[in-house]
């Protein structure tokens, strides 16, 4: 299977928990996109009906309504019996890093208010030690470049997060700086450091929001579920 058809496999899997009447989380990336267009097709023949949704990108709300999916604001619908969305690395215990696709601050308000969140992904998430990848780092404008020498003292490698020629501005405003997590050091212990320093928003480390994921591999599908 391609990297695209185990995407699908694994939203398609994730689906078959979706109930008639619930309120959903919608996620951001290419994998929560294949999702949101599976639901888009049950809700327009009605294998699914008065399901309420709400995104955690102006990006995945654009493409929901352009499917005929029901958006809302999410403090008319939360809490949410349940939100799906990716993940870039996930590790044995469910943690998470996510939001290289810069929706990190909007995803962990979104999934913190769902009774439960599946992790949908292709098996080339699944890592030994989270950090294999940069940890994003939501910042505001007024302290990018005082924390960018910060994090560089810090030894966290940190680079400013573009889209195309212009750096990147999040839905909310805010700059990425992305980060390098030490070999020698466990990915909590670093982001208690980050959270400490003002001017940091959020991170993509996600350590308990996840209740279970479902992976696609070659083998098959397989399920996770936290401890």
């Amino acid at each position: 299977m391609t990297p695209k058809e185990l995407k699908i496999a694994a939203a398609r899997e994730a689906l078959g928990d979706v109930r008639n009447g619930m309120t959903l989380g919608l996620g951001t990336g290419s994998t929560a996109s294949e999702f949101v267009k599976l639901l888009g097709a049950v809700l327009t023949d009605g294998t699914l009906r008065d399901i309420r949704c709400t995104s955690t990108s102006l990006a995945t709300a654009e493409l929901a309504r352009s499917l005929n999916v029901p958006v809302f604001p999410l403090a008319e619908i939360a809490p949410l019996d349940l939100a799906i969305d990716g993940a870039d690395e996930i590790d044995r215990d469910l943690r998470l890093i996510k939001g290289r696709g810069g929706a990190l601050l909007r995803e962990k308000i979104v999934e913190q208010q769902a009774r439960r969140f599946i992790v949908i992904a292709d098996e080339s998430k699944v890592v030994d030690r989270l950090g294999i990848g940069p940890l994003p780092v939501e910042v505001t404008p007024f302290a990018v470049d005082v924390l960018t020498r910060k994090f560089a003292a810090m030894n966290l490698q940190p680079s400013r997060r573009m889209a195309g020629a212009q750096p990147r501005v999040t839905d909310e405003g805010n700059a990425i700086l992305d980060v390098m997590v030490p070999a020698s050091r466990d990915i909590a212990d670093v982001v208690a450091d980050l959270r400490d320093l003002a001017g940091v928003i959020e991170t993509g480390f996600f350590p308990r929001e996840a209740t279970d994921a479902v992976i696609a591999g070659s083998g098959g599908l397989r399920r996770m579920r936290r401890k």
